[in-house]
């Protein structure tokens, strides 16, 4: 069975601040990851930027993995190809976070399952950039 996104979820993760890992933020900032990180920081919540580099990006310290963040995780928001997005919502999973967001084109059909399965919020194949303005929230 395939994955449908809960609106009251996307609801609740975009408004309720938190504190979202961005893995596959990097300085670069042509990249996608770059722009929502903002807009994420920009809805309130607090960003942790996760790449192998460990860069500081939007003024916030950089981790090179997600076991290497301090402090709890709220979401998980995953801009990497789906082809590796299973492993980094296995450490979701395993880092305790409470939720993993699979952005736009990311799609794990088998890891957003797992996540479900192990009790964090999913949402998959979805932007805050769209949903927030499209649920009023932004």
């Amino acid at each position: 069975m395939s994955h449908t996104n809960d609106p009251a979820v996307v609801r609740r993760l975009l408004s309720d601040r938190g504190r979202w890992a961005v893995v596959g933020l990097s300085a670069n900032s042509a990249r996608t990851a770059h722009g929502i990180a903002a807009y994420v920081l920009n809805l309130g919540h607090e960003i942790v930027p996760v790449h192998p580099r460990a860069e500081t990006v939007h003024g916030q310290q950089g981790y090179p993995d997600l076991a290497s963040v301090p402090g709890e995780i709220d979401v998980v928001d995953v801009f990497v190809n789906s082809a590796l997005a299973g492993d980094v919502v296995d450490q979701a999973i395993a880092r305790g976070a409470k939720a993993v967001w699979l952005q736009l084109g990311v799609i794990d059909e088998a890891a957003a399952q797992r996540a479900a399965d192990a009790g964090l919020d999913v949402v998959m194949d979805a932007c805050p950039a769209i949903e927030a303005p499209r649920l009023g929230i932004a």
